[in-house]
């Protein structure tokens, strides 16, 4: 008889309906609490009632984050990967609506790699002989499509991978303008997020700045700020630098 005991939620205490238990390691969780958890996040049946607790004040506080996203760049449709590239964010998600879905954000440097997967499908082509029976031509014939497919790995303390397919159908083998859109956009997710690409950039930044720094000087007659790289006076006032 206990099966049919009403059980509540351990979050919001309301009461959980028929089929509507989401079971954690020791307690119970009602479908709405559930649907503001991470999509990202896949251990829930193995994941204790405080930790459960926690990721749901982290996804509260995600909203706030999520309110201040300022979208640079588009990527895909369903899902889309979206980037702010001034704060060097991104999100991935299944909704045009991101105030409403919540999804995580993301900093670059919580990325620790991204790659792209192009999954061949190969299907072979067959006739009917004299007997109406499919049968291999006499050269044997294949078509072919492709999934394009991303993966990226990231530090978080709820999930450490974002998996998806680029495309919504597979991608024909004579499609070709289709296929190279595809993979120009999984090679530019993965361009943008690749951690040696990120340390590289502000590598960069880094060495101009210093350079820069180097260059500038205030001219000791106007005090105006001046590059006294390879000049001896000043623009200014032409006193000696």
């Amino acid at each position: 008889m206990s099966f049919f005991n009403k059980k509540y939620c351990d979050i919001c205490n309301e009461k959980i309906g028929v089929l509507g238990n989401k079971k954690l390691d020791d307690g119970n969780m009602c479908k709405n609490c559930a649907k503001k958890l991470s999509p990202w996040f896949s251990d829930r049946r193995n994941t204790s009632l405080a930790e459960i607790k926690q990721q749901l004040d982290y996804r509260e506080e995600n909203k706030k984050e999520v309110a201040q996203f300022n979208i640079t760049r588009r990527l895909g449709s369903n899902p889309l990967v979206l980037f702010d590239d001034q704060a060097r964010r991104f999100m991935v998600t299944f909704d045009d609506d991101i105030v409403k879905s919540n999804p995580d954000v993301l900093e670059y440097s919580d990325v620790t790699a991204c790659d792209m997967n192009i999954k061949e499908t190969q299907t072979e082509l067959m006739r009917e002989d004299k007997d109406g029976k499919r049968v291999s031509y006499m050269i044997r014939r294949f078509e072919y499509s492709y999934d394009f497919n991303v993966s990226i790995y990231v530090n978080n303390p709820y999930f450490d991978e974002i998996s998806f397919k680029l495309n919504t159908y597979q991608v024909d083998g004579n499609a070709r303008l289709e296929y190279e859109q595809y993979k120009n956009m999984g090679e530019e997710i993965c361009e943008t997020l690749n951690p040696t690409r990120q340390t590289t950039q502000a590598g960069f930044a880094e060495n101009a700045t210093s350079a820069a720094s180097k260059s500038v000087a205030f001219c000791p007659n106007c005090g105006k700020q001046v590059n006294i790289e390879g000049a001896k006076f000043c623009d200014y006032c032409g006193g000696k630098l």
